[in-house]
């Protein structure tokens, strides 16, 4: 290894053969698998409060996917370097059916935690690997768009998921095997992903929790957007309702504040990914190279979360404010985690794309777990204090981190 520090530039390469049969094959194993994913995620918590389960166990049980994300997200790199990275796929798409048909099979609770666990570990890997894959199966010119695209598919999954649970019938017989079906033609996909060409870096990349955090020091950025996205987009959707609830919406309201954040999402990851595509493209770079005008996107919108909450001291009083304000959240840090994948997958191919992407991962998640633990904290404090003082802090840090940072590398 060199002195160094840090060897960041593994610069992405172009698409490999085949690869719009990849992209296509990519994109229909991970909306199938994501829709058993959340049809089978809510079916299970309302099976185990069935059975007698008290709450708060019935929330531990929904935290060990999350779990099984955090534990083999660092490992990704490591068994990717070992099976390959088409082999890994498949093994990420074929865990969930596996799990699946445990829970068919024995209606045991400490079995159920088990292959809960497991199977948020084949999740992190197939999150993991999917993104890096949409990455590096992109034209530079079309990086940007795909990723939008993508991003924007795993939202609708969010939505349809459960959407068909509840057209099924969450007390059906038939409901788990509609899932384990979504799960199998996941898989299906999966098989039809064309052969990746070798990792050029395989041999030298670092791999495991020490690739992870050599990526980490070489783009620390891609940390903390990662955070503020997971925080602003995943994590205080996850609590809206109890915010809802304590500016004194009624129950439909406040849960419909969910729908606000998702929306924005929805909308605003693919048109982020076109304008960084074609503002990267200007024949007189007038927003700068590609990564410049990246930047500048991100600018934008760590801007528009701290501006969407410094209006927050005024929603008490005007309570239908918090829906626009769930929607620039939700919009705006899913297209901050969405940018910053772009900029990964442009900057780097192979073992260390799947490192710097599992950082993002870590770090989207961990900002997804943290919003609702601190901000129900801060809302059970002070519902006009207490909660819009941590949003400040953390999207002021997000945007001074955007206007500080180091120059971006080409």
């Amino acid at each position: 290894m060199s002195e160094h520090p840090l060897p960041t530039h593994h610069h992405a390469g172009p698409p490999p053969a085949h690869a719009g049969r990849g992209l296509v094959a990519i994109f229909g194993a991970t909306f199938c698998e994501l829709v058993g994913v959340f049809m089978l995620s809510p079916l299970l918590l309302l099976r185990l409060k069935d059975g007698g389960m008290a709450t708060a166990t019935a929330g531990l049980f929904a935290a060990t996917s999350w779990l099984g994300i955090f534990l083999m997200t660092p490992m990704a790199s490591a068994l990717t370097r070992r099976l390959g990275r088409r082999p890994t796929l498949w093994l990420s798409a074929l865990i969930p059916v596996l799990t699946s048909t445990g829970f068919l099979l024995s209606p045991n609770a400490g079995l159920w935690f088990v292959l809960y666990l497991v199977a948020g570990m084949a999740g992190g890997l197939r999150w993991v690997l999917a993104e890096a894959i949409v990455a590096e199966f992109s034209s530079a010119r079309q990086r940007g768009r795909n990723v939008g695209l993508f991003e924007t598919m795993v939202g609708t999954t969010f939505v349809i998921g459960p959407a068909l649970l509840a057209w099924v019938g969450a007390q059906s017989e038939a409901a788990l095997w509609w899932a384990m079906g979504f799960m199998a033609l996941g898989l299906g996909w999966s098989l039809l992903i064309p052969a990746l060409p070798p990792a050029t870096d395989a041999a030298d990349a670092r791999v495991g929790l020490g690739g992870v955090w050599h990526a980490l020091l070489a783009h620390p950025m891609v940390m903390g957007i990662g955070f503020i996205g997971g925080f602003f987009e995943s994590g205080l959707t996850a609590m809206l309702p109890l915010y809802g609830l304590a500016l004194g919406l009624g129950a439909t309201a406040a849960a419909l504040l969910v729908s606000a954040s998702g929306l924005g999402s929805a909308l605003m990851m693919l048109p982020a990914g076109e304008l960084a595509d074609r503002m990267g493209r200007h024949p007189r770079q007038r927003w700068g190279n590609a990564a410049q005008s990246r930047r500048r996107l991100m600018r934008v919108c760590a801007g528009l979360t701290l501006l969407a909450t410094l209006v927050i001291p005024f929603v008490a009083g005007t309570p239908w404010l918090a829906a626009p304000v769930a929607f620039v959240w939700g919009g705006a840090g899913g297209c901050l985690y969405t940018l910053v994948m772009i900029d990964i997958g442009s900057r780097e191919s192979g073992i260390t794309l799947v490192n710097s992407t599992a950082v993002l991962v870590m770090s989207y998640t961990l900002g997804g777990v943290l919003a609702p633990a601190l901000g129900s904290a801060a809302l059970q404090w002070s519902p006009t204090l207490g909660f819009p003082a941590l949003l400040l802090g953390v999207a002021g840090a997000g945007y001074a981190l955007l206007r500080r940072g180091a120059p971006v590398q080409t």
